[in-house]
């Protein structure tokens, strides 16, 4: 899962669907909805022949999608081509799978949520808590898991606040933050545990979530401490933050004896849910 920043993943079927609100309404990766329903192995050929075979579609393309932030497959967020909830059921259209009509009436399930959680806030935490039960987490983890969303989303409205642009600018000062805290980047953490595109918050430990809260509370603390303006000044609160989580990892693995940073991944763990999940699925 990723953290409620307006952008993320829903998952249909098993396979994931990159989605991101937008204009007061959910935008889906068409790549996605493509490849999900053709099952093709190289969608971009698949959707070239479609839009040849589909004249009408092929002169709305431009109309219907339109290019939207999503994180893309190296992780980083970049500008993948999207469409809305009418445009999607048009594309749906042009390609013969019988699994349109389930997907077709996931995607009105999804929107209609979307509504409900912006009139009461609390079901996206609930619905959260709700996903992570259902992939087999820990009350205990996902507690500390939906408290570390929390946090993060305090320290990037602080920021924006303070004049840090989102995207790259977050990434560098996330980065400096972990560096302090674990003497790791995000980067370095994901390949010591062995993921590759999955979020490396969902993988982490109930410590590795302790520590990674505190940095990024501190950063917080101290941005708002030197009222922090700017990239290069949060940079500097960043990296405080940081060193100050990081000396509390080392004193609290020197008292225990325990190492924070961890290789323990979810990965087995979440595959097993999902095949449970289909099976129960098809049982009904």
């Amino acid at each position: 899962m990723e953290d409620n920043d307006e952008t993320g993943m829903a998952i249909f079927d098993g396979k994931k669907i990159r989605q991101t609100w937008h204009n007061e309404e959910w935008w889906f990766s068409i790549a996605d909805v493509v490849g999900l329903l053709s099952e093709s192995r190289d969608v971009k050929q698949y959707i070239k022949k479609m839009r040849q075979r589909d004249q009408e579609l092929s002169a709305k393309w431009g109309t219907i999608c339109t290019p939207l932030p999503m994180i893309a497959a190296d992780g980083k967020k970049r500008k993948i081509t999207a469409s809305n909830l009418e445009g999607v059921f048009r594309i749906i259209q042009s390609i013969s799978s019988p699994k349109a009509e389930p997907f077709k009436q996931w995607l009105a399930a999804t929107a209609k949520q979307r509504i409900e959680e912006m009139e009461d806030p609390e079901l996206v935490i609930e619905r959260m808590r709700e996903d992570y039960r259902k992939l087999g987490y820990e009350e205990d983890w996902i507690n500390k898991r939906l408290q570390s969303i929390d946090i993060r989303k305090l320290l990037t409205e602080e920021w924006q606040k303070r004049g840090v642009n989102p995207g790259k600018e977050y990434s560098i000062l996330t980065a400096e933050i972990s560096r302090g805290t674990f003497g790791v980047t995000p980067s370095d953490h994901k390949q010591h545990k062995g993921l590759k595109r999955e979020n490396l918050r969902d993988h982490m430990t109930n410590l590795e979530l302790i520590f990674t809260m505190l940095g990024e509370e501190d950063t917080r603390h101290e941005a708002i401490t030197r009222d922090a303006q700017g990239f290069r000044e949060n940079h500097d609160a960043a990296k405080e933050g940081g060193e100050a989580a990081g000396m509390a990892r080392e004193a609290f693995e020197l008292r225990s004896g325990r190492k924070v940073l961890s290789s323990e991944n979810r990965k087995d763990q979440i595959k097993a849910a999902k095949a449970k999940a289909r099976l129960e699925a098809k049982k009904k």
